[in-house]
């Protein structure tokens, strides 16, 4: 950044005055510069004995009259200072002084003569009305004006909605100033701040002791005569058409928003200002600069350093092109508004600092001192879509958040002491290399030494791979709106293709839940292109990828660091995506993932994922999170239950094809999952028999049921599981049911007399002993 001294204030008239005023210590609460630039404004607001004063200085090029306003209580103050263009003589100018009580002089200047006072006009019609902000919009003056109620009220919340939003256009010709007639906007609202941009009006709520007002924003848009109410930190947005005057009341605006917005946090505002793009520039107490678009949604952009903002601490905001200078305690930062990248940062040798508009290139910005005005300018790369810089960058904060995380200490690593320290080479190694490289790209191992030009050569393929993704974004920003969604495909593919590779730390899961979000189809065909996902010739899911890939998937975070901030961890995001595009594979990847998960962790190994929640039952999570629920849901439950193999599972499954009354279903679960093992064989013999004790459903399925009684099970067994599970009936018992339901002895009969030929288990242990060639057997010989 080039620091040079466009003026050290001779040029101007009073210069040695205007020197004065600035190095007195009492800092102006505002300095404006007129559109051409040959003007400077003070507005001094003073402790006494000093009144509060407008000075205007002029270069010493344009000579004539001063202009210098002062007052002091009791009469009103001073509310606005506004440049207004002339729509008729063009590069013609007038500067409105707007007082409290409605009050506005409008001046403008004369070569060689100086200012002189065009005209004085009214603003409010009432004389009780009292003017607590303005801006200009276009042609026009908006305010927001006080009108107290006529009778005193104790009641304070009654007095609350006693402001209104006005406007009125403001034209100057040749013929002089000519005021419109007098539009109320809104009736009975709040006090807010009004902020102009060329489109829109940005109402910002003035003091946050009234509950309800304070958690929203107001848009107005003239030439739609709409309102949007926003939120933007709860991302609530809702527009009103303004169709008639009666609507335009505050309390019918919120009308069927009230109760939403009740629920949300009051707005954290510390500064607030317009963009030079039309949006709204907004700090907060944390030292959060985000910007609130027209539309109403909100972006962030970047934090400051040094923790959370004092009250009485100001923030200046000053847009130039694309990026955002904010001047903190001393402190100028540069920041790219698209990116939110820390451009740079500049300590100040200068106390009392204050934006001007600048009239040069938008790469440059003015600044008022009290030795002068000084421009600071930001020359662009010659090739600007080169990463040097970013990537660089990147390697330092990335190496800040690794070894941060790593250290016992509780002192914050930044990126200067990473780079000043000495400690941790890594970085400084591989910042050496990229700079080398992108730099030299004709030779570029060139000038390294040998150990840098080996790891060069290990980190090439990944720095192409690098080269093009960043190639990509930029086609992607500047492709035609035909061509953007492709871009977008092959972006989202190596973007998900990139954090599989590296590691699934916090940052990178919730950059994939957005990436996820806001793009889910592509995300969905590049999860499938990363885990190789298609079926064979016999219809079955396969995947070829890879052991560390299959670990990322599996990779569940913590509960308090994933569930408190809405982070969902990989394989569900996958599962939801199956859900929505692919339902039927589901089962078959969860078995997949299974089938992983068993070759490289032991059986219920508590270091593997099973050993915290079973891989069915986060996918049935998945599942129940579904907003709508029907029968495809209940068979994709069956399917996830019976694809786990697991005995809990396969018994919940069965149940719930019982509930059901899928009886067909039934019985083939249990013919299939009947084999897994016998402790399992005898659970779901258990049930279907206890279910064949209570009704008839059953009876067509008994040849098939019967043979997969255990070998354990007795009759005395049978009976008794029967008896137990009878339907229990409030008459008297009788011989013969006139329902035909009843359970008989002939339906028992064929799984009793297979129990009965059934050899028994002692049996079969001395079967061989009892088994002999002879009866009796022979005597054996006697011993003489």
């Amino acid at each position: 950044m080039k620091v040079r001294q466009v003026s050290d204030l001779s040029d101007f008239s009073r210069g040695h005055w205007l020197r004065e005023l600035l190095s007195r210590g009492e800092e102006p609460s505002r300095v404006l510069c007129s559109p051409d630039g040959q003007h400077l404004l003070l507005l001094q607001k003073s402790r006494p004995p000093t009144l509060p004063r407008v000075v205007a200085f002029q270069r010493h090029s344009i000579a004539g009259a001063h202009l210098e306003r002062s007052w002091q209580p009791p009469q009103p103050a001073l509310v606005g200072l506004l440049f207004l263009q002339s729509p008729v003589v063009r590069g013609s100018w007038v500067l409105a002084v707007v007082w409290e009580h409605g009050r506005t002089e409008v001046w403008h200047f004369v070569v060689a003569v100086g200012w002189q006072l065009l005209q004085t006009l009214e603003l409010c019609q009432g004389a009780r009305a009292r003017v607590v902000s303005v801006c200009s919009q276009g042609v026009s003056l908006v305010w927001c004006e006080e009108r107290p109620p006529l009778g005193a009220h104790s009641d304070m919340s009654k007095c609350a909605f006693r402001f209104c939003i006005c406007a009125r256009a403001l034209e100057v010709g040749e013929q002089g100033v000519r005021l419109g007639t007098l539009r109320i906007v809104l009736h009975n609202s709040p006090e807010y701040q009004v902020l102009a941009s060329p489109q829109h009006v940005f109402l910002v709520p003035a003091a946050a002791d009234f509950a309800t007002t304070s958690k929203f924003l107001l848009i107005w848009h003239p030439e739609k005569a709409e309102f949007t109410i926003t939120a933007p930190s709860a991302g609530f947005i809702h527009s009103k058409v303004l169709r008639s005057s009666s609507e335009s009341d505050f309390r019918k605006l919120l009308l069927g928003s009230v109760g939403l917005l009740s629920g949300f946090a009051p707005l954290d505002i510390h500064t607030s200002t317009v963009s030079n793009s039309g949006g709204l520039l907004l700090v907060s107490t944390k030292g959060s600069v985000s910007i609130v678009e027209p539309d109403g949604t909100q972006r962030h952009i970047f934090d400051l350093e040094g923790g959370p903002l004092a009250q009485g601490s100001p923030v200046q905001l000053k847009t130039f092109g694309n990026i955002l200078a904010c001047l903190l305690a001393g402190v100028l930062y540069l920041v790219d508004q698209n990116s939110g990248r820390l451009v740079e940062n500049e300590v100040l040798s200068m106390k009392e600092v204050h934006f001007l508009e600048s009239q040069e290139e938008e790469d440059s910005i003015q600044l008022l001192s009290q030795s002068g005005i000084y421009s600071f300018s930001f020359s662009k790369p010659e090739h600007s879509s080169r990463p040097e810089p970013y990537l660089v960058e990147m390697v330092f904060e990335e190496a800040c958040r690794y070894y941060q995380r790593r250290s016992l200490s509780s002192s914050k690593l930044t990126v200067e002491k990473l780079k000043k320290g000495g400690t941790f080479q890594a970085p400084v190694v591989l910042a050496a290399i990229l700079q080398h490289s992108l730099h030299q790209k004709q030779k570029p191992a060139q000038g390294l030494q040998d150990t840098y030009a080996k790891l060069l050569s290990a980190v090439n393929l990944e720095l192409q791979s690098y080269m093009s993704l960043e190639l990509l974004k930029t086609c992607v920003v500047c492709a035609p709106e035909s061509e953007v969604e492709s871009y977008c495909k092959e972006l989202v593919e190596q973007e998900v293709s990139r954090i599989l590779q590296s590691d699934m730390d916090k940052d990178n899961l919730a950059y994939l839940n957005s990436v996820f979000a806001a793009f889910p189809r592509a995300a969905w065909k590049a999860i499938r292109s990363c885990l190789q996902l298609q079926q064979n010739g016999d219809g079955l899911l396969v995947a070829r990828a890879t052991p560390e890939v299959w670990k990322k998937v599996l990779c569940q975070p913590q509960l308090e660091e994933a569930g408190q901030n809405g982070i969902v961890p990989l394989f569900e995001l996958i599962c939801t995506s199956f859900l929505r595009f692919k339902p039927k594979w589901l089962p078959s990847f969860v078995e997949l993932t299974q089938q992983y998960v068993t070759s490289s962790w032991s059986y219920s190994s508590k270091e593997g994922p099973e050993g915290r929640v079973p891989l069915y039952k986060r996918a049935l999570g998945v599942l129940a999170r579904k907003n709508k629920h029907g029968s495809a849901d209940d068979e994709m439950e069956l399917e996830l239950l019976l694809c786990s193999r697991r005995p809990k599972a396969v018994l919940q499954a069965l149940h719930l094809l019982i509930r059901l009354k899928r009886w067909q279903r039934v019985v083939e679960v249990a013919e299939k999952f009947s084999k897994l093992s016998p402790l399992l064989n005898k659970e779901i013999f258990v049930t279907l028999l206890a279910e064949f004790a209570q009704h008839r459903e059953l009876d067509p399925y008994l040849d098939r049921l019967w043979p997969l009684c255990p070998a354990e099970l007795t009759a005395s067994d049978i009976l008794t599981i029967v008896l137990q599970h009878l339907p229990h009936s409030q008459e008297d018992p009788v011989p013969f049911s006139s329902e035909g339901n009843q359970l008989t002895v002939g339906l028992l009969k064929p799984l009793l007399q297979r129990v009965a030929q059934r050899p028994r288990v002692q049996d079969e242990m001395y079967s061989d002993a009892l088994q002999s060639t002879a009866f009796p057997p022979p005597t054996p010989p006697r011993e003489h």
